[in-house]
């Protein structure tokens, strides 16, 4: 009995991964790489109205470019893609409440303004990135929490840039 269970299983898996690889599937980084080209230059444009968030933003992004297009970063000169990235807005707001009325969760939501330039031409596009996190009741919000916060809610804005430039990718065939 259990000798057909793996057989019906082992077949099942085989029947998914022919199904996946005969109706051409991609994963979305691919076609974003086909976009980017594979080589990329950031520049974190510092805000004057929130430095500290643009420094600490400035790593997360570098980090997240590096492992969503398996790339390593370049200097301008030597990149076909150069990407200038703004922090619009960066906000904590509560979500959950404890029964005495003190903040256990937040979200961290962040606004980014993405320019991806080549030689050819330039395009503005705008990523969000949400990010919900606890902490203990009657406890202020710590700066490596706050860091964490910031860099995994930044990195779903960049996954969701990483999805506009795949779209553009699908089109160009």
């Amino acid at each position: 009995m259990r000798v057909k269970q793996t057989l019906l299983l082992f077949v099942f898996h085989a029947l998914l991964l022919t199904l996946f690889l005969g109706c051409g599937y991609l994963p979305s980084s691919h076609e974003a790489k086909k976009v980017m080209g594979e080589s990329i230059s950031t520049k974190v444009i510092v805000s004057m109205e929130d430095p500290e968030n643009t420094v600490l933003l400035k790593d997360a992004l570098d980090e997240a470019v590096i492992r969503r297009f398996n790339i390593t970063l370049r200097h301008k000169k030597n990149a076909k893609t150069h990407l200038i990235i703004e922090l619009d807005s960066v906000g904590f707001a509560p979500l959950q409440y404890d029964s005495n009325g003190y903040i256990v969760s937040y979200r961290t939501n962040i606004d980014l303004q993405i320019t991806r330039e080549t030689q050819e031409m330039s395009r503005r596009y705008h990523a969000q990135g949400t990010f919900d996190f606890t902490i203990s009741p009657n406890a202020i919000i710590t700066d490596q929490q706050r860091f964490d916060a910031i860099s995994n809610s930044a990195t779903k804005a960049l996954d969701s840039f990483v999805a506009q430039v795949a779209a553009e990718g699908t089109r160009q065939k």
